[in-house]
């Protein structure tokens, strides 16, 4: 029986891992939804995309003080490197990420 990695455990990658907070209702957010598919075509196995929902992880989501939606974080080897709230051209994360590999 597999159980669900806690999030915790999805953060302690070697690889940078991408993380979205976002919600369902929230209208940037559903932008970053291409973004990120481009951001993955481009760096391919050298980076994790995580999407967490805030209203279905709401300990999550408050446990990094997530205020607003949506927030980009990325991650590697369990430590927060950068973050950044509202929408980020595909670009600008792909830079991020080379920076944080």
């Amino acid at each position: 029986m597999s159980t669900k990695p806690s999030f915790n455990d999805l953060i302690q990658s070697e690889k940078p891992v991408l993380v979205d907070f976002f919600a369902e209702w929230c209208g940037p957010c559903k932008m970053m939804a291409p973004i990120l598919s481009d951001v993955k075509s481009k760096l391919g196995e050298n980076v994790k995309i995580i999407k967490i929902d805030v209203d279905k992880n709401p300990q999550i989501a408050g446990a990094y003080q997530v205020q607003g939606v949506p927030t980009l974080m990325i991650f590697k080897q369990g430590k927060m490197l950068w973050r950044q709230s509202g929408v980020v051209a595909a670009n600008q994360l792909v830079q991020l990420v080379q920076s944080h590999s």
